[in-house]
């Protein structure tokens, strides 16, 4: 495919991908949907007239509005067909917006110039625990290491609803929380600043259509209501989860922040870098039991970067592959109960973690329960996260001759607030 844009040729926003975002300018404030195409986005609210298809001629409004969830909710036709049409308006040999000069200055804005808001309104956010090297690993330090593995984990995607409200966009800082913690084993738990605060490398899906209550989705046609994928970071307060998870699972130790990349990949973009599915044994459920590839390889990366530096260091390099549990089964033993979900709906993949100790999706895993410190570019070492550290979450697809890239997701973690009671 020829795009008018110009753009270099492994940028992570060429005309194969058309991720979904929503963005404002200093200029103009009110949030519109865009889509990203090099490194300018294309303001769909402009040019929401051209979209004549037969699935969206009277729904044209749905670019017109400040989050992307009407969209979300029209399903898998409309959003071919909009994918369909902005690769049309953007080719090189259709002169409809090309040669139109008025209509271009006002369609395009720079990504120098944006500034990007959460795609949806999430309703509701679920985190899954479906890597089985992260839940291994994780099994191995806290457990028996020769049953890591908890004995349901291989029979249903883990999971856990997590906080809606406190899922924040990239680039929004995220302050060291404050909780309980068991410092001795035995005594009464003390109360300040989280010591041992982590990131996880995930990747989420917003989902798209919806059920009744009471309707389960059927793994035949999951992939229908999984709109698209962006990275996620899940801030993990290591010591506050260790004293409140039992019995009912993460509480306060997640709910201080969760990071997403701003941009949407569809599903229909991710197509080409459909993988085989991680091998299952035993044998899923019916109900969980699909035999379409509903895996992707999309090449994952964490850096972390110092206070007061310019030095990034790479600390782990994963992918989307390594998990166990597709998100088709997800999101359809999400549903098994009658579980209604909706438009906007956020599904993280928990931890990504692959076989290597390079590819560990945390620190917990990396520094294996801060016995073994890694040593930064700048000389300095991390157990856990320090003050001031950026965390920077990247992720592409490799194709033939172009990438397929989600942007970055990226955070950094201040000092715990000063509390008075």
């Amino acid at each position: 495919m020829k795009c008018f844009i110009k753009y270099p040729k492994y940028c992570d926003f060429p005309i194969e991908n058309l991720p979904y975002g929503v963005f404002s300018t200093v200029n103009d404030p009110v949030p519109k949907i865009g889509v990203a195409i090099g490194d300018q986005i294309l303001n769909l609210n402009v040019i929401a007239h051209l979209f004549q298809g037969p699935q969206l001629r009277d729904k044209q409004h749905v670019f017109q509005e400040g989050t992307l969830n009407s969209f979300m909710g029209l399903g898998l036709p409309a959003w071919k067909e909009a994918r369909e049409t902005i690769q049309k308006l953007l080719s090189e040999n259709v002169p409809l917006l090309k040669d139109d000069a008025v209509l271009r200055e006002r369609a395009f804005v720079s990504q120098e110039d944006a500034i990007m808001h959460l795609p949806a309104k999430i309703g509701d956010y679920t985190d899954f625990y479906s890597s089985i090297h992260h839940a291994t690993n994780v099994g191995m330090m806290f457990r028996d290491k020769n049953n890591a593995l908890t004995p349901n984990w291989k029979y249903l995607p883990v999971g856990y609803h997590g906080r809606a409200s406190s899922v924040v966009i990239s680039g929004t800082p995220i302050h060291r929380p404050h909780g309980q913690t068991l410092v001795i084993e035995g005594a009464p738990p003390v109360f300040g600043p989280c010591k041992l605060m982590d990131f996880e490398l995930e990747m989420a899906f917003f989902v798209g259509g919806s059920n009744n209550l009471g309707e389960p989705l059927s793994i035949t046609d999951a992939h229908e209501h999984i709109f698209g994928f962006v990275i996620m970071n899940d801030w993990s307060a290591r010591d506050i989860q260790k004293w409140e998870y039992i019995p009912l699972g993460p509480f306060t130790a997640k709910n201080v922040g969760t990071s997403i990349s701003p941009w949407v990949v569809t599903t229909l973009a991710l197509e080409p870098f459909i993988v085989d599915n991680y091998p299952q044994d035993p044998e899923p459920f019916p109900y969980l039991k699909h035999d379409d590839k509903f895996n992707f390889d999309i090449n994952l990366q964490v850096d972390i970067t110092p206070k007061d530096s310019i030095i990034p260091t790479t600390i782990c390099r994963s992918n989307f592959k390594y998990l166990y549990w597709t998100a088709k089964q997800q999101l359809v033993h999400h549903t098994i109960t009658g579980c209604n979900v909706n438009p906007g709906d956020l599904m993280g993949s928990g931890t990504i973690s692959g076989d290597a100790s390079d590819s560990f999706g945390s620190l917990l895993e990396l520094s294996w329960k801060g016995t073994k410190p890694i040593t930064l570019n700048d000389g300095t070492k991390r157990k856990f996260l320090q003050d001031g550290d950026t965390i920077t979450m990247k992720g592409f697809c490799e194709g033939n001759g172009y990438n397929v890239g989600f942007g970055e997701c990226v955070g950094k973690l201040l000092p715990a607030k000063i509390l008075q009671f």
